[in-house]
């Protein structure tokens, strides 16, 4: 409802409600209050199908079949309703009725019921029809035919319609009312209504009279016994108080002169046994010999029949049509003034209800992307571009598998390999020789006290922050990827439950801001996670640097030793198996001890390079483990469902709840504006198709007519403006990082070079509005 209203434009509404307010807060302006603008406000507020959103004031005329419904509704309008019950009252007969100058009666049916079952041709019969007569040749009964044709009415399979056939009618002689004139009650079923039928006429007329701003017009028959009519019944029961209530006997003529049910009717009629705030009124319609007297006569024998018998002790302003009509125009007047306070409070319970609704499906829909729970629609195919990146678990499990395979493989600043005898290396790459002359250079450069053969425990941590440098490289541009990975899910699952506007506003207010939040406090985290090995001394208890330390040593020795026996075997008989070769002992011992006579330095320079690798590898499984489990996944992922729950629904001010759906200025303007240039653009465009006498524009000139035509036709639907820096999250283009608190929206981006931080992405250019 909240993105309905937004549609026709919350600022509309806003105005036309906010006018009775300011003519109810300032009694001293000098505009001059005029009371037809109350009706003209609430007629243009009905127009455009908000009561199925707001109930709006109007008075609903219920009853039993014929007890003289469509007679009260004849009388007040002069308009001749069709005498049969089951032509009118099929469905909902709306009478709007205007002081004004003389104008044809219009005609048109509102579709109230949404069956997903309607055909897109019922859809177009029902707004197509409309019928614009003048009073002298209205036949309604020929108009009501043809509206339960177009509502689908028929005898077989649907009698009843909840859709509402509105007249308009504009005189000189006509009150300022509304009249809404419901099927009749009926208890037992016939051949042409069912008891299922029953149950639906109950049913609609209750669901009008149990709008609390309806004025109910209960009519009583007097040609029925009182006990056998469930009106007052409901109306009592509906409005136990008797406040919206005017109750209408009708047809007093049929009683006998002087009988006790005459006077039952007439005590009835003195407010005194069924009591209603509004009070009683008794009407004479026509009867079968009078049904076609015209309306003068009419009303000068009902002023006959209440100056005569018991009916002439009557109050005159209880008794007949000249009264009725100003009496219901005058309560449905003050009605629609005090109507605005209520409404203003309903529609804000209506946002507040509709805001709470986005922000349970938005937080659903976040919460299964987290869970990885995907069988929401939303999600889509998973084999398309959107549907992956909606599956957030997904994306962030191969996001965060890739970031170990890059550590694994780019994270280090020298791949040391054992290889030597090569001449050309890759880059980056280093023997291990090299390596370790290099390390013992370092230790040259920096001896203490220690002793030969030792190093000093600080070259390890020199040697590894000297390693582990494109880390902080390679975090941040994983750090990027799963933020926009976040960024795309909150926008479009926002976008998914609600309307632009009201994802604008709440952009704004809420998720926006949250994520900047939220990424704050995971760089933050980032930070505190890699200070550790960026400075200080290496500090570990696992086991696995020693273990690390013994096997590289180990496999090295074992390397030595094959080719010491190599040289005194003369070959590789390692895949042979068990062979029988005679051997010079002395000559093996000798050449094994020579192996085993490294220098000092040497020895010193291989021991450190083998601790700083051992450690390199136990401190990137902890960062690669850290980053993912309690950066991410604690400081990010798991608190996405909380971006917009219904909590923060709960205590919002109501001037906050408007302000999420209302329009901006600017866009309200640029409306405005485009709307105005397609009038004159359609009006110019219709002057030269209908001016015969001139010849056809070039060809060029009229297509870039309708080309300038069409295009604001768009721009008068759909106004644009260009982002600014602060609603960049509301636009559908990817949004650039704004002080790298804000990635950009998902793509694949080049691979960064092997040790060295990507390059910052350029930010899309707006879209031209």
């Amino acid at each position: 409802m909240l993105g309905w209203i937004a549609g026709w434009g919350w600022h509309r509404f806003v105005i036309l409600v906010g006018s009775w307010y300011t003519r109810k807060a300032a009694p001293t302006s000098v505009l001059v209050y005029n009371p037809t603008d109350d009706f003209i406000h609430s007629d243009n507020l009905r127009s455009h199908g908000i009561n199925r959103y707001i109930n709006l004031p109007e008075i609903v005329v219920c009853g039993e079949q014929s007890s003289g419904k469509s007679s009260v509704l004849e009388a007040v309008s002069g308009v001749r309703f069709p005498s049969k019950d089951n032509l009118c009252t099929r469905f909902a007969t709306e009478l709007i009725l205007r002081r004004g100058p003389d104008a044809p009666i219009k005609i048109i049916i509102v579709p109230v019921s949404q069956e997903q079952d309607r055909s897109k041709e019922e859809v177009d019969n029902l707004q197509n029809f409309h019928v614009s007569v003048s009073a002298e040749n209205l036949q309604l009964e020929q108009i009501t035919e043809s509206a339960k044709a177009a509502m689908g009415i028929n005898e077989s399979s649907q009698v009843f319609s909840s859709d509402i056939l509105r007249l308009e009618l504009s005189g000189s002689d006509q009150p300022h009312l509304t009249l809404v004139d419901l099927p009749g009650l009926f208890e037992a079923g016939s051949r042409f209504q069912s008891d299922v039928d029953s149950e639906t006429v109950k049913s609609l007329v209750l669901s009008y009279m149990q709008n609390p701003r309806s004025i109910i017009l209960a009519v009583v028959s007097a040609k029925n016994d009182f006990n056998n009519q469930s009106i007052t019944k409901h109306s009592r029961r509906i409005d136990p108080k008797g406040e919206r209530t005017l109750g209408l006997i009708t047809k007093p003529d049929t009683l006998d002169e002087d009988s006790d049910s005459e006077r039952f009717y007439w005590e009835f009629a003195q407010n005194k046994d069924v009591k209603f705030r509004l009070g009683w009124h008794v009407l004479r319609n026509r009867d079968y010999i009078s049904r076609n007297t015209s309306v003068d006569e009419r009303d000068k024998t009902e002023s006959v029949f209440f100056n005569t018998g018991i009916w002439r002790s009557l109050p005159a302003h209880q008794a007949g049509v000249h009264t009725l009509k100003p009496m219901l125009s005058k309560i449905l007047k003050d009605h629609i003034r005090d109507w605005p306070h209520s409404a203003h409070r309903e529609l804000q319970h209506e946002s507040s209800d509709c805001i709470l609704q986005i922000s349970q499906s938005f937080s659903t829909l976040v919460r299964a992307a987290v869970d990885g729970q995907y069988s929401d629609p939303f999600f889509d195919d998973a084999s398309t571009t959107d549907g992956y990146q909606k599956r957030l678990r997904a994306v962030i499990q191969n996001t965060l598998t890739e970031f170990a395979t890059d550590m694994r493989k780019k994270g280090h600043t020298y791949a040391i390999i054992d290889e030597e005898g090569s001449t050309e290396l890759p880059p980056h790459h280093i023997s291990r020789a090299d390596y370790v002359a290099k390390v013992a250079k370092l230790l040259e450069r920096s001896r203490g006290r220690e002793l030969p053969g030792t190093f000093d425990p600080l070259i390890i941590g020199q040697l590894f922050h000297e390693q582990r440098r494109p880390w902080a490289a390679l975090v941040d541009q994983y750090l990027e990827k799963v933020l926009r990975a976040v960024y795309f899910l909150a926008r479009t699952a926002l976008a998914h439950v609600c309307d632009e506007s009201t994802h604008a506003g709440l952009s704004r207010r809420f998720i926006y801001i949250r994520i900047e939040k939220l990424t704050a406090a995971l760089r933050s985290k980032v930070a505190e996670l890699l200070k550790p090995h960026e400075s200080g001394q290496p500090i570990t208890y696992n086991h696995y640097l020693t273990d690390n330390v013994q096997k590289a040593q180990s496999k090295r020795r074992a390397q030595e030793v094959r080719k010491c026996l190599e040289n005194v075997l003369g070959g590789d008989y390692t895949a042979a198996g068990v062979v029988e070769i005679p051997v010079n002992v002395n000559a093996l011992i000798n050449t094994l001890v020579s192996k085993t006579e490294a220098g000092m330095t040497s020895y010193a320079s291989s021991t450190a390079t083998d601790f700083m690798e051992a450690f390199y590898n136990v401190a990137m499984k902890k960062i690669i483990d850290d980053f993912s489990v309690l950066a991410v996944e604690a400081h990010l992922i798991q608190e996405l469902p909380s971006l917009f729950t219904p909590a923060d629904i709960i205590d919002m001010d109501d001037a906050a709840v408007a302000s999420l759906a209302s329009e901006s200025d600017e866009s309200a303007t640029e409306r405005t504006l485009c709307s105005e240039k397609l009038k004159v653009l359609e009006d110019g465009l219709r002057a030269l198709q209908n001016e015969r006498q001139i010849s056809s524009p070039p060809q060029d000139f009229d297509q870039e007519l309708m080309q300038e035509l069409e295009w604001k036709k768009v721009n008068a639907k759909e106004p644009t403006n260009e982002p600014d820096q602060t609603e960049l999250f509301e636009s559908k283009e990817e949004c650039p990082p704004v002080q790298e608190q804000f990635p950009p929206a998902p793509e694949e981006s080049p691979p960064a070079p092997e040790h060295s931080p990507p390059a910052q992405e350029e930010a899309p250019p707006a879209e031209p509005t």
